[in-house]
């Protein structure tokens, strides 16, 4: 059923003065560690690791969150660079559910970072190609700015789903892991956060992200240049 939802606050990257952030090293100190649910500054924007590939050194998060260049952690620390983006997240006050909506960036790690799957709260975040955003479905997020908070899936729309009954979000969280815990006690995710429209937090849903990332970058990989890939 289409259905218009108002946007009320979109999870956008929190914008900080920071003349630090032009002087960052070239390379992350021994020892950095990348991982789900980490913080993240391209430029001004704050925002947070929704997934990392370990055999790829690729990281995931929002397309919204992207800067121009060089990736950092909290401490100033360069753990990688932008390599595609995807963003065509609308801009107005309203969404149609019929509207697909692709929010993603991929980051290409430095050599000198250590990857770790395990998310602040403690769980291996995997992925499962069987396991997908359904309307009832438990669902946790987790954010910088706001931690983990759960709730139950609300509607799954064109390439995007949107979730209540707990989930929470702020600005900074954008990109941050959307993911359910199976009964077998696994993280697997389903999404990466988007934005707030109206009552309903939303992301975008792994499945979506994780092929047209992975196809982008096949496809680019004889040409460098195709690997921004921008949508207004």
């Amino acid at each position: 059923m289409r259905q218009l939802l108002s946007h009320t606050l979109r999870a956008l990257p929190v914008f900080f003065m920071m003349a630090a952030l032009s002087a960052w090293p070239s390379h992350a100190d021994p020892g950095v560690q990348v991982f789900p649910g980490m913080e993240i500054r391209q430029d001004s924007n704050l925002c947070t690791i929704g997934f990392v590939d370990p055999v790829a050194r690729v990281a995931f998060t929002a397309g919204h969150c992207r800067g121009s260049g060089s990736v950092g952690d909290r401490n100033g620390n360069v753990i990688g660079m932008q390599a595609a983006f995807h963003d065509n997240t609308p801009n107005g006050a309203t969404v149609d559910t019929n509207h697909v909506i692709s929010d993603w960036e991929t980051i290409q790690l430095t050599g000198d970072v250590g990857i770790n799957p395990v998310l602040p709260t403690g769980r291996v975040l995997t992925e499962d190609p069987g396991i997908g955003a359904a309307p009832g479905m438990p669902v946790c997020h987790f954010g910088v700015v706001t931690g983990e908070s759960c709730g139950t899936v609300e509607a799954v729309n064109n390439g995007w789903f949107t979730m209540a009954n707990g989930v929470v979000s702020a600005r900074g969280d954008s990109g941050g892991p959307v993911y359910t815990v199976t009964p077998d006690g696994r993280a697997v995710i389903i999404g990466l956060f988007n934005s707030t429209w109206g009552q309903y937090p939303a992301a975008v849903s792994w499945s979506s992200v994780s092929g047209q990332a992975r196809h982008t970058i096949v496809q680019a990989s004889a040409n460098p240049a195709d690997l921004v890939v921008q949508q207004p």
